[in-house]
């Protein structure tokens, strides 16, 4: 019968477009169903609600159900989803309806069945898709709690073996598991269909559809690519897309799918975007029109629709797409696929494959401890070195004796997962010799991974059935070169097992040498009689099989070991040769592995191995991705030893090189103090230009002196090697072959031989004949914002670029910078700023601009800004060129495009037509609707208030801390931001390991840490606090401050009291609830939400806080501006910066342990900056509270100015820049998050609730608007 079905399904695809129907949900909806429709007679004493379990309704409401899929099958249906899209045991469970599994299942089958036996003719059959949906749990990805699931794979399969049971006993002719947007759910999803098939020997077609976001992945980062390919194991009828995205937006992955899969492509769209009125903008001509056009260039097979979509659409889509044949499935390219995030596919032109080994508890020492210690932090970043050093597969070994390495390898999979910004979005290799950690693996990939490795030295039954299972997993696997003899050592033995496997697993011959089929494969029948399966039906595809033939370990001085090298190779380009598809792989360290302990020796080793190993056709390795020698440049003396040992080229070759070894081991430490201070000995020209390149500022006044009387004039000292040594900093910064931290030492050797110079030019200043510069750029921090560090790191790369750039500080009114602008005949303009109200001032800045005719391009930066913001609300201001300029790195090129006249032309445009593309985008995005505020309001996280843990803190009222000693702060600094400032890519520490900036962020962090040193050894700067707790409770969405007797009389004049409790409120805190619903979101979260509510008859607290590390800072900079030291005077702010930090998490300790709850936490200091505690502090102006004007109420009420010396500039800006504040919350559950884009109604309900206008709030939160306020 399934034969039967497929084959009629396949004939029909042949000939024509299959249509679906469409929203089963719309139809039901626009009857209105109440509680009482969903209940039926037959819930209606059930102890929770059933609204919106809409698939109970085929229980309940059968002939509801029946009548709307009779309404899809006469707009011409071929195909109808059963009413089942959440009728999962894990969906059930909310509604208490679990055991009722099964039975909704059947019974939606039953009825979408009948409803198609009315319409079916011999000529037109009519089939039933049993929908599977997805479930609220994810498998991929637990934010909430990186590192562990909710549930299990097994357990989500046993959930959907319930359902998948229910649906083919119901007579469904299709399953559909769709809506995926989380890959490894649909994995899940797909093994429990097959195994349900091999254990009761029944078989239906398999549709599988997946929904894509706006940036083109799931919702759990996946490209189209990598789901593809993630689920192409499957012997799917089709795979498509449904779901999140209207057809045109839909229309460029349809296109990508199609020219990848080798199934049917399936596409049911939405009915366009959300209309902001609870529709969708797209009409069903609209609809039909896209789905041609799909249709039309040969790209889908099925169609129909998925929300807002009716039977008015499907009627549409029938007409548009009934003249259109059907997608042809393309042959099979033969290619080898992978995929993690993205996919990874292996083309005859791709070179060599790396997989990274670091990440392996038996290879590395280092990676075994921090798995041993459960340091999983530094493990990752492990793991992301592999990726940066170019690892193509990461390698995860957890086989260690007293690890438990199921537990080890899920967790550390997981936690890859779970990263906010996944580094690691390559495919993994599973590594085990134990079959149970290779499962435990596997259960935690969404991509498609390989398995390292399986043998036959088990025997053939369990080798197939080790292969079978991990076909069902969807993974590539490695087959090693043992069988039940042992290990194969010399080449024909190598062969002889790889031949077999391949047979064995694909059913498909081997070939001879010369081509032709080998005995062996004739004789396959013979060889495998006495099994029970059938291996011929395996089908395992060649290009999923990777063979290791096995390296061995070659220069141990045993001549059975010496033709090792050699063996591998051969056997390599044999196993290409005579296994047609399959690709090779090894672990590459192990050839050298006699010389451990001689870096340059192993890693020439292993360099040489690769070069002759790859062009006998080596596919992939295992190796040290971050540590790989060039073959060419490998010393040739070294070269030919190593070679010699490699190739058996003579019979005392690893005498030879055990022998030469010893000479290069020490070879780069004995450089000689006259070499190092060579330099000195060149000319003049080449000392300033070494000085200059290497930061070097020992010589700089007696070399720049010795430069002035050779030159004659200054000026021609500065315009000759002055600025060639600078041009050839800028040439290597723009190349990336200098970092950040570099230029600036190069810019402070710049600064400082100027100054010696300026003296002579002011004596000779009438003879200068005007500037030199390049161009003059005036830069600002803007009106309100006191953050400086970045922009001053602007001015370096540009000065350093032969830029003239007057700098006016911090705080700058848009006046100032405009009248500047105009007396320096500037040729640009910057503006920079850190807190979201800069980015207003910026508007203002660009159209006072435009109206005072100024024609000055304008630059924009700012941790705050970004492309899209300065396309959607500064360009428009302002008729000249706006450019958003990223990092310092970018800036060079910008202001060079922007000066040149002949560059200028094509660069505006490229800026106008992005700017116009982000535009856009931002419109579309804002098309989408947000949930309502009372909707929202009602679906706020919620909490059992009667059972919650409430802890009472030790006191009430504030604390000060007068002066914090900065030693105490130096263990909690977080480094990681520190080198992002100096635009250094990578995660402390790992980034000391990193192959390109690692040695300049080692050289960096050894600077900072003397400076450092010295800020706590003189006290350089000073730490100081207050903080405290009162208490509070909730009411909608203002959190309620209460009176406390002790700090009553320096509060502001009291509110209203609390109706028949006789307490007298401080201040309320607004907060802002989210109103945009992610998909799996099942509530809508509010800062309010974690403190009691007033009619909960809880009592609860709140706390706040204030810390600098600022005070001190001025005077600190100040000595080296004078030094003209811009290196460490942006060192010393950077600093500054870091200890606030680090004192806002250490004052936050000492708060937890004042609330008591923290007591026990036995965090390491590593944990607590981790934040991997109970509590958060979120400070105003960031995502959970972006309202930066309730920074004044909680300064009156910590009464901050007077107790730190902190002060808010008018756009809340805390001056000193080195601060942090926020609020305290204790709620075992509490959490960050985002409240991203909210909705007029939310707008006017705060408006209200803090006493102003609406256009004044929508000034202050323009980044958070869902809507165009004008």
């Amino acid at each position: 019968m399934a034969d039967s079905t497929r084959n009629t399904l396949l004939n029909l695809l042949d000939d024509r477009i299959l249509l679906l129907d469409g929203s089963m949900g719309a139809l039901i909806m626009q009857q209105g169903p109440t509680e009482e429709t969903y209940r039926g007679k037959r819930f209606a004493g059930h102890p929770v609600d059933l609204k919106n379990a809409t698939d109970v309704l085929c229980l309940t409401q059968p002939e509801m159900i029946t009548d709307i899929h009779r309404r899809y099958l006469e707009a011409g249906s071929d195909i109808i989803e059963t009413n089942t899209f959440n009728a999962n045991v894990v969906s059930m469970e909310e509604f208490q309806i679990a055991e009722l599994t099964y039975e909704i299942n059947k019974v939606a089958a039953q009825l979408a069945k009948r409803a198609t036996e009315e319409f079916s003719t011999p000529g037109r059959p009519r089939f039933v898709a049993g929908s599977i949906g997805p479930t609220k749990v994810q498998l991929s990805l637990n934010p909430d709690e990186p590192g562990v699931r909710p549930t299990t794979f097994d357990d989500m399969v046993a959930s959907y073996t319930e359902q998948v049971r229910g649906l083919i006993d119901g007579g469904a002719d299709i399953l559909l598991p769709e809506t995926s947007f989380d890959t490894l759910n649909m994995k899940a999803c797909l093994f429990a269909i097959a195994t349900y098939f091999e254990e009761h020997n029944v078989e239906v077609p398999v549709m599988v559809s997946g929904t894509i976001f706006d940036g083109g992945r799931s919702l759990t980062a996946q490209s189209i690519e990598a789901f593809y390919t993630s689920l192409a194991h499957f012997p799917m009828l089709s795979i498509g897309l449904n779901c999140a995205l209207g057809p045109a937006q839909m229309r460029p992955y349809v296109e990508a799918l199609s020219g990848l899969a080798g199934c049917h492509i399936s596409c049911y769209p939405n009915a366009g975007m959300p209309d902001g009125m609870g529709g969708f903008d797209s009409s069903a001509e609209e609809v039909a029109a896209s789905i041609r056009d799909f249709a039309a260039n040969g790209w889908v097979s099925i169609v129909g629709g998925c929300c807002g979509t009716s039977p008015e659409y499907i009627r549409q889509i029938r007409d548009a797409v009934k003249d259109l044949k059907p997608r042809k499935v393309p042959a099979s390219s033969g290619y080898s696929n992978y995929s993690g995030l993205n996919r990874l596919e292996i083309r005859p032109e791709t070179t060599f494959i790396m997989v990274g080994e670091r990440t392996n508890v038996t290879g590395s020492r280092k990676f075994a401890r921090l798995i041993k210690e459960e340091n999983y932090d530094e493990a990752l970043s492990i793991a992301r070195g592999q990726v940066e050093g170019g690892a193509n597969i990461v390698d995860v070994n957890m086989d260690e004796g007293l690890l438990d390495s199921e537990a080890c390898m899920q967790k550390f999979l997981y936690l890859l997962s779970d990263n906010d910004e996944p580094d690691v979005s390559t495919p993994i290799m599973v590594d085990s010799s134990k079959w149970s950690v290779i499962e435990a693996g596997l259960k935690c990939l969404q991509g498609k991974g390989i398995v390292n490795s399986i043998s036959m030295k088990e025997g053939e039954e369990q080798f197939l059935k080790q292969a079978r299972t991990i076909r069902k997993y969807g993974a590539a696997v490695v087959v090693m070169a043992f069988d039940e003899e042992g290990q194969a050592v010399d080449c024909d033995r190598k062969v002889e097992i790889c031949k077999r496997a391949y047979r064995l697993l694909t059913g498909l011959p081997t070939l001879e040498p010369d081509g032709a089929q080998s005995p062996e494969s004739r004789a396959q029948s013979d060889s495998v009689s006495t099994l029970n399966s059938q291996p011929s039906t395996l089908n395992f595809p060649p290009e999923d099989i990777i063979f290791d033939p096995n390296i061995l370990t070659v220069g141990t001085g045993m001549d059975e070991h010496a033709n090792y090298a050699v063996e591998f190779i051969e056997a390599v380009r044999r196993i290409k040769a005579e296994c047609p598809g399959a690709k090779t792989s090894g672990g590459v360290s192990n050839v050298s592995f006699s010389f451990r302990g001689n870096d340059v020796v192993r890693e020439a080793i292993n360099a040489a191995f690769l070069y002759h190993a790859i062009k006998a056709g080596l596919d992939m390795g295992i190796v040290n991705a971050g540590q790989l020698e060039v073959y060419d440049e490998i010393d040739k003396e070294l070269l030919e030893y190593v070679e010699d040992v490699l190739l058996n080229r003579r019979p005392d070759a690893t005498e030879r090189l055990v022998d030469y070894s010893e000479k290069v081991k020490t070879r780069g430490s004995e450089q000689s103090e006259a070499k190092i201070a060579e330099w000195r000995n060149g000319t003049v020209e080449a000392r300033l230009a070494h000085a200059i390149l290497k930061g070097i500022t020992d010589h700089i006044d007696e070399d720049t002196e010795e430069a002035r009387l050779k030159y004659g004039r200054p000026l021609e000292v500065i315009q000759g090697p002055l600025m060639a040594g600078m041009s050839v900093v800028g040439e290597l910064f723009g190349a990336g072959k200098m970092f950040l931290p570099q230029v600036v030492k190069s810019a402070r050797v710049m600064k400082k031989s100027v100054a010696w110079l300026t003296p002579f030019m002011e004596a000779e200043k009438a003879e200068q004949g005007g500037s030199t510069s390049r161009g003059t750029i005036v830069m600002a921090t803007v009106k309100g914002d006191v953050h400086d560090i970045g922009k001053n790191i602007v001015g370096v790369v540009l000065r350093c670029n032969n830029f003239e750039v007057i700098d006016l500080g911090v705080m700058v009114p848009s006046e100032k910078i405009l009248q500047t602008a105009i007396d320096a005949k500037a040729d640009l303009i910057g503006l920079s700023g850190l807190i979201t109200p800069s980015l207003d001032e910026m508007v203002h800045c660009a159209r006072e601009l435009k109206r005072r005719g100024f024609k000055l391009p304008l630059l924009i930066g700012g941790a705050t800004t970004s492309a899209k913001h300065t396309a959607v609300k500064i360009a428009p201001g302002y008729d000249e060129p706006v450019v958003h300029v990223g990092d310092a790195s970018l800036s060079v090129p910008v202001v060079e495009n922007l000066l040149d006249a002949d560059r200028k032309p094509y660069f505006v445009t490229k800026n106008l037509a992005e700017q116009d593309r982000d535009r856009k985008m931002f419109a579309d995005r804002q098309q989408k609707a947000l949930t309502p505020y009372a909707e929202a309001l009602s679906r706020r996280f919620a909490t059992d208030w009667g059972t919650v843990d409430i802890p009472t803190p030790s006191f009430t009222g504030v604390r000060t801390i007068e002066d914090h000693p900065l030693e105490e702060l130096v263990s909690y600094i977080d480094w990681s931001p520190f080198f992002q400032t100096w635009e250094l890519r990578g995660k402390y520490p790992a980034i000391f390991e990193d192959e390109i900036v690692g040695e300049e962020a080692r050289r960096l962090f050894d600077d900072a840490r003397k400076l450092l040193d010295e800020i706590v050894e003189k006290k350089l700067l000073r730490a100081k606090a207050v903080f405290g707790f009162w208490p509070a409770n909730s009411e909608g969405d203002d959190i309620i401050v209460w009176r406390n007797s002790e700090v009553a009389e320096r509060r502001k004049p009291p509110g209203e009291s609390q109706p028949g409790d006789g307490r007298e409120e401080v201040c309320r805190f607004p907060s802002l609830r989210q109103q945009w619903e992610r998909p799996g979101q099942s509530d809508f979260r509010s800062l309010a939400d974690f403190v009691a509510p007033v009619d909960s008859g809880r009592a609860d607290y709140i706390g706040a806080f204030a810390v600098t590390t600022g005070i001190g800072c001025d005077e600190l900079v100040a000595r080296f501006e004078k030094e003209h030291d811009d290196y460490q005077s942006i060192m010393a702010k950077a600093l500054a910066d870091r200890l606030a930090e680090a004192f806002a998490e250490h004052l936050h300790k000492i708060a937890r342990d004042e609330w008591g709850y923290g007591k026990e936490e036995g965090l390491s200091t590593n944990d607590l900056i981790k934040e991997k505690y109970r509590g958060i502090r979120p400070a105003f102006g960031y995502p959970a509270c972006p309202d930066h004007t309730e920074k004044r109420t909680l300064f009156e009420l910590l009464d901050a100015t007077h107790q730190t010396g902190i002060e808010l500039t008018e756009s809340f800006a805390m001056l000193p820049a080195a601060s942090v504040s926020g609020l305290y919350f204790a709620h075992p559950k509490s959490k960050y998050f985002s409240v991203d884009r909210i909705a007029k109604d939310q707008v006017k309900d705060l408006a209200r609730r803090k006493g102003m206008s609406v256009p004044e709030v929508e000034r202050w939160l323009s980044p958070n608007l869902g809507y165009d306020p004008s």
